[in-house]
């Protein structure tokens, strides 16, 4: 009948894709038909295995565009996984939570992936580090120091404070600098347009007058009519400038190199020494308050120093650390800090606190790289204001003179 054939056809098995481990605790996964899931984990368990993960098998989607996974993700993510640890909720429970939640698909695939780890047998350390994500080196450290001393919640909450503090960091850094950034474009569109559609009308309109004008008006017609009659070439060269500028951009050296020119500069120099040892005091208190050895903390700490020259001067206070002397000793002796910073130092030693020593300099550090930001800005942007006005001056300065020169020719 046909009621009894749709219901056959409701009731057909579906096929389904399962994990789950044997016996001796190695995993398996493979596909199998039932008519739920919960059948699948009993067929399973008839044979002597426990199943992890049972779904129903789809048909693989065409390809689409997916968006890029950001930092502030994969902070959210962890900062969850923190709080669950810090209710008392079990390690595997957790994790297999963040791998079921709504997150990015690369997220959650790398928490599925971290499950999987853990279910071999693997540490929480070693499962992070093969999930894929982006994360820097500090953190695992603290996520060993946590295991270590069996204060994994903690360790990972310190972790995610000091992402979110170098997501500040870098959050504040790219917001001053839009409004530089917008204008000196803006600028640089006004002049192309000028010499588009302004310049290379009064050429035309001059004609073989245009050679007997003054430099300054000869230099700007023929620039107009140039970039007029080879507007693709002038576009592609453009075009082909960024790219390789982007190109180099992404080789490590020679953005060290220029960080390095740029960090003996006057000002910009002192903004980038002060945002340097704000973060670099900002992991040394999130290594220490974690338990990590002060030597492990120093070395740790001191990789995220950009600059080549603080980098040199840390590493010869580290060194003599490692000699016996004090650290408060030892920064001062390289000049690393402000006289309020070593006697920070020096109290923390004496205290016995000296994470929440280096986290009270990291704050005196931040504030004064905000200070020392506002006042590269203050600079910043008046400069761009007479850069692009004084294009723009120039190419009307040769236009003006472009036309009382024709007046004067034509008398």
């Amino acid at each position: 009948m046909p009621g009894g054939r749709a219901e056959e056809a409701e009731e057909s098995p579906v096929e389904y894709e399962y994990e789950a481990v044997d016996a001796h605790g190695e995993p398996i996964a493979g596909r199998i038909s039932a008519d739920s899931p919960a059948e699948v984990a009993r067929a399973l368990g008839r044979d002597g295995h426990t199943a992890v993960a049972v779904r129903e098998r789809r048909p693989t989607p065409l390809p689409t565009l997916r968006r890029r996974l950001r930092s502030a993700e994969v902070v959210v993510a962890l900062q969850e996984l923190s709080t669950l640890l810090s209710a008392g909720v079990a390690l595997g429970d957790a994790i297999a939570a963040q791998g079921r939640g709504s997150h990015h698909p690369a997220l959650a695939a790398a928490f599925r992936e971290v499950a999987r780890q853990l279910l071999r047998g693997e540490s929480f350390l070693a499962a992070m580090r093969g999930s894929g994500l982006p994360l820097p080196e500090y953190v695992y450290q603290l996520l060993e120091a946590g295991e270590l001393s069996g204060r994994l919640p903690h360790a990972l909450s310190q972790a995610v404070a000091q992402l979110q503090y170098d997501q500040r960091v870098t959050a504040d850094m790219r917001s001053a600098l839009v409004y530089p950034a917008v204008l000196i474009v803006s600028g640089i569109a006004a002049v192309l347009l000028i010499f588009v559609f302004v310049v290379p009308k009064f050429a035309h309109l001059l004609g073989e007058r245009a050679t007997e004008l003054p430099l300054v008006a000869s230099l700007v017609l023929g620039a107009g009519v140039w970039f007029n009659d080879n507007t693709v070439l002038a576009l592609v060269a453009i075009a082909a400038a960024v790219l390789a500028a982007a190109g180099l951009w992404r080789r490590a050296g020679l953005r060290a190199r220029l960080l390095n020119a740029v960090a003996r500069a006057p000002v910009l120099g002192t903004w980038l020494a002060e945002t340097d040892t704000a973060k670099w005091a900002s992991v040394m208190g999130a290594m220490l308050a974690a338990r990590v050895e002060l030597m492990d903390a120093l070395a740790l700490a001191g990789r995220g120093v950009r600059v080549a020259r603080r980098q040199a001067m840390l590493a010869r206070a580290v060194a003599d650390v490692r000699s016996g002397s004090a650290l408060s000793a030892a920064l001062e002796k390289q000049g690393a800090l402000t006289a309020t910073g070593y006697n920070l130092v020096r109290v923390g030693e004496q205290s016995g606190d000296l994470a929440a020593m280096m986290r009270a300099l990291a704050g005196l550090y931040e504030e004064a790289s905000a200070r020392r930001m506002k006042r590269v800005l203050a600079l910043v942007e008046p400069l761009a204001i007479l850069l692009i006005g004084g294009m723009v001056g120039f190419i009307m300065a040769g236009i003006i003179l472009a036309i009382t020169s024709a007046n004067e020719l034509a008398i």
